[in-house]
């Protein structure tokens, strides 16, 4: 029986951080994020579909999305940012459930879906365990305006886009504080995977 964990955070929580850590213990991962950038390449039917819904002021020169003119317009207005999750969602859920399914069929002991909207998304059912990656809201607003230049208003407006931290923590079955050093939440990883019998 293979063990699917779905690991999540919330934007500048360290989840990204966390996800690298599986790598240690020879766990694959299945990252949505990366996923979701292959299916918005030029030529995929998600692409097209963006562009016919936003227009091409959203490509660069070389036609591929701008993603942060993208972000510009999709965070300022909810039913726009609907209408991109209503065209990105199911085709990264259709490939991240290939590879779940192949990783199954190889006999892994363990795989990890990385899925940033576990719970938004209401994808709990395409896992049997979740962990949540968690740090104090203060901290999430310093990290996010350190790591991308966020005036404090931008970096609030990306943040209250998602559950709060705090009740994604209370919903999962796992939770890593990330508030402390990277040593200190492997040392969490390896601890929730030994009880769950994975290593």
């Amino acid at each position: 029986m293979t063990l699917v964990i779905g690991l999540t955070g919330s934007i500048a929580t360290g989840k990204s951080t966390v996800s690298l850590m599986f790598d240690e213990f020879n766990i694959p991962v299945v990252d949505a994020d990366k996923l979701s950038r292959e299916v918005v390449r030029p030529g995929e039917e998600a692409y097209n579909e963006i562009v016919a819904a936003f227009g091409k002021q959203i490509l660069r020169e070389d036609q591929t999305l701008d993603r942060d003119k993208l972000g510009q317009i999709i965070f300022a207005d909810e039913a726009k940012r609907n209408t991109l999750n209503q065209i990105v969602h199911p085709a990264v859920r259709k490939k991240m459930i290939e590879k779940r399914d192949a990783y199954v069929k190889q006999k892994e002991k363990c795989i990890v879906l990385d899925i940033p909207l576990l719970f938004e998304s209401k994808l709990t059912g395409f896992v049997d365990k979740s962990i949540v990656v968690y740090v104090d809201e203060a901290v999430q607003l310093k990290r996010l305006m350190d790591r991308n230049g966020y005036a404090k208003e931008e970096a609030m407006q990306r943040i209250s886009s998602q559950i709060p931290v705090k009740e994604k923590a209370d919903l999962a079955d796992e939770v890593i504080d990330n508030n402390g050093s990277k040593i200190e939440s492997c040392r969490q990883l390896e601890s929730i995977l030994i009880r769950w019998g994975v290593i």
